[in-house]
């Protein structure tokens, strides 16, 4: 019997012959320009042609822009590995993508659009890509990646809660947090694979001794709890009991990341670089809960999660996706290397710019600088890997 054929015939552009590769590139530009052009807005000297507010239209780019993108380029390279369909290409990932860039002109043109034409066209893309995901889980019988495909929606429906908010009251609350708990929540489900299985293989091959905890009850408890203790933030995002619940989720995600053996893994910056970007994760349910608790300023975790969590973990994942697909050894250049250094250099900074009120503004204008550079260092490092044929 012939294998099932893992591609179709394609023979047109490198760039569409699979999600992963528009979508990280396209997203990892996006994350540097955005932050670029947000520092002058942020202090007055730039504004774009947007219905929303400045502040409103960085957390919206960065949540249903950057993220979603990257999220769209691991699910449409990964969703075919999980079903063993094939996966996206050509005419109709190419209409994904037209959909994606339609809604980031969209939202920065939407005061002269209209916000209504804004958010269908904005819409659109997270609408179609739901759709495209479901019908492969659901084709393949891949019910264990329900879980998956709920948190995509559930983007869906804070980006719809986002606009609908932004124009009835002009500021956003409910849209921000929904967005922030479905794209974490995406993290720690599939994080939870890749960060202890891509361990797991380096050790075996190189360091044999002591690995991952295999998936189990505590790791079912994890999700048990952080789930909720997200819901209770979108509902109520302070209080004494949305701040306990979200500390303990942020001590068991802490236990649940000590279980991975990343302590044995330092020597190979692919591998150390998931269990730091997770680390973002307990790190950030902990200073949220404490914010909810009046202890900590709220952005100190929220950036912890959207800025380490996030963001750390996109270029961890695309770095090493974007090697292993197109034949590539999986070895961390030293321009990568870098781009790791200067993403959580700028996580780092950010957060600490909402602990310390006196040194805000140096700490941020540092923070936005090192997180441009480690975007546009990843397209610019990648954009060979990503636009060109596949080497093996």
């Amino acid at each position: 019997m012939a294998p099932i054929p893992r591609l179709r015939p394609y023979e047109g552009p490198a760039i569409l012959s699979y999600g992963f590769r528009p979508f990280f590139l396209l997203g990892s530009l996006y994350a540097g320009l955005a932050i670029a052009a947000w520092l002058p807005m942020f202090a007055g000297g730039f504004s774009l042609p947007s219905a929303l507010a400045p502040r409103d239209w960085h957390v919206h780019e960065m949540l249903y822009g950057f993220a979603a993108a990257v999220v769209a380029g691991f699910l449409l390279t990964a969703v075919p590995n999980w079903t063993g369909r094939l996966p996206l290409q050509g005419a109709p990932l190419l209409l994904l993508v037209a959909a994606w860039g339609a809604g980031r002109l969209a939202v920065a043109c939407s005061a002269a659009l209209g916000w209504m034409p804004a958010a269908f066209l904005d819409l659109s893309f997270l609408a179609l890509l739901t759709t495209a995901v479901a019908r492969e889980v659901v084709a393949g019988r891949n019910w264990r990646n329900l879980k998956v495909l709920g948190a995509l929606a559930a983007l869906l429906v804070g980006n719809a809660l986002f606009h609908v908010e932004a124009h009835l009251s002009g500021a956003t609350q409910y849209g921000i947090r929904v967005g922030i708990a479905a794209t974490l929540a995406m993290v720690m489900l599939i994080g939870g694979r890749i960060v202890p299985s891509f361990t797991r293989n380096w050790l075996a091959r190189e360091n044999p001794g002591r690995m991952p905890a295999p998936f189990g009850t505590l790791d079912k408890a994890s999700m048990a709890l952080a789930v909720p203790a997200l819901a209770a933030w979108i509902l109520v995002p302070t209080g004494r009991a949305t701040g306990a619940v979200l500390v303990a989720a942020g001590l068991v995600q802490a236990v649940r990341l000590a279980r991975w053996a990343g302590d044995r893994a330092w020597r190979d910056p692919l591998v150390l670089i998931l269990h730091v970007a997770y680390a973002f994760v307990p790190l950030g349910f902990v200073l949220v809960g404490a914010s909810a608790l009046g202890a900590v300023p709220a952005g100190a975790g929220i950036h912890a999660w959207t800025g380490g969590a996030v963001g750390v973990m996109t270029l961890a994942v695309m770095s090493r996706a974007s090697l292993g697909h197109t034949g590539r050894p999986l070895v961390a250049s030293p321009a990568v290397r870098a781009v790791y250094l200067l993403a959580t250099a700028s996580v780092l900074a950010r957060v600490c710019a909402s602990l310390h009120p006196a040194w805000t503004g140096p700490l941020l204008a540092a923070a936005g600088a090192l997180w441009s550079a480690a975007f546009l260092g990843f397209a610019l490092a990648y954009w060979r890997v990503l636009a060109g044929p596949r080497i093996a």
